[in-house]
């Protein structure tokens, strides 16, 4: 009887620091982090941020600097990146009319995990790889990061998953579209 007592409390507890988590990673900010640092806004140029892509086919593919992009890297086994992809759809379909407005889901992984995973998750976002190394101001172990790119300049970033069909996301969006 005791250790049927002791199993479940482990159960209960383990549930809860569970649930604690995904609490956390939803909870911290729902705007994505505008970049005010000097070392973190660089106006370097387009080309330093806009490294060639390849598509799930292989096809290159260039960033369009003339936009702005939603940069969003990934990776199939990743959970955090699982949990907010759903939110990344949403927006996506919200603006994928907008010709001011361009979307890079990239992945490090190859097409081979990549396309069957999205297949089988319905998602209908333009998936892509990079053709070579992140850029400084792009690179980072920890995934997902989402980068908010014009004119070859960090707009806002966040590392970590985010909600990013959020009302103050949206308007951040609609704020920088303006400007363009």
């Amino acid at each position: 009887m005791q250790s049927k007592f002791v199993k479940y409390t482990f159960i209960i507890v383990l549930g809860l620091f569970a649930l604690l988590a995904v609490y956390y990673t939803f909870s911290s900010s729902s705007a994505p982090e505008e970049t005010t640092a000097v070392e973190e806004v660089l106006p370097t140029g387009p080309e330093s941020l806009y490294l060639p892509l390849t598509d799930m086919e292989g096809n290159p593919v260039q960033i369009d600097s003339t936009k702005l992009a939603f940069v969003n890297v990934w990776a199939t086994w990743c959970g955090p990146c699982n949990m907010e992809m759903p939110s990344i759809q949403t927006l996506y379909n919200k603006y994928k009319d907008n010709s001011k407005m361009a979307f890079y889901i990239i992945s490090d992984e190859d097409a081979a995990t990549v396309t069957p995973f999205i297949q089988r998750k319905g998602y209908q976002l333009p998936f892509f790889q990079y053709a070579g190394t992140y850029p400084r101001q792009l690179d980072g172990d920890a995934i997902p990061r989402t980068y908010i790119l014009r004119n070859g300049q960090v707009l806002a970033q966040e590392i970590g998953a985010n909600n990013w069909d959020d009302p103050k996301v949206i308007a951040f969006i609609e704020q920088q579209l303006q400007s363009l």
